[in-house]
């Protein structure tokens, strides 16, 4: 058998695939390469700042193995910040490409969704261009008005292209 931990899942489709909180799973070269080029919303991110990010956070892994208890490797990612009690986001959520189309986008959700940590909260909000589709499943809905949301956006500030207010 192939080492997954460090190889390609053969057959995709057969993969058993667990997603798991546990923060001691999470493989940051992964998570780094695929936020930092595979991403636009995170094109750049240097290292010890997604790691200051995941410190922060309640971060989610997909680990997919070919065999029931065989070594697996990472190949999803999600990211909540929250305050516990009345706020989430959720963020960074990435299949790798040969991974997607099998369902760990939704199980992903799911899981983030059932964690105890996350229930009982007032707003649970996330910003997407390109999976609508798979949120709106969950619950989640356009905001109302947008002009009631603010924020402040450095597009650049990982380049260094762009001054600090």
């Amino acid at each position: 058998m192939k080492d997954l931990s460090q190889g390609q899942i053969t057959s995709p489709a057969d993969a058993i695939v667990e997603i798991s909180s546990d923060p001691a799973r999470l493989d940051i070269g992964f998570i780094h390469h695929a936020l930092s080029t595979q991403t636009h919303w995170a094109q750049d991110i240097p290292r010890n700042t997604l790691m200051r990010a995941i410190s922060h956070s309640l971060c989610f892994g997909a680990y997919a193995t070919q065999v029931e208890g065989g070594p697996a490797r990472q190949v999803g990612f999600a990211r909540v910040i929250t305050d516990h009690a009345t706020f989430a986001y959720l963020a960074d959520v990435f299949v790798e490409p040969s991974m997607r189309g099998l369902g760990i986008g939704k199980r992903l959700c799911e899981d983030v969704l059932a964690h105890p940590a996350l229930q009982g909260l007032r707003r649970f909000l996330l910003a997407t261009t390109d999976a609508t589709g798979l949120y709106a499943r969950y619950g989640f809905e356009p905001l109302g008005p947008v002009n009631k949301m603010m924020q402040i956006h450095r597009p650049d500030i990982y380049t260094g292209k762009q001054d600090t207010p």
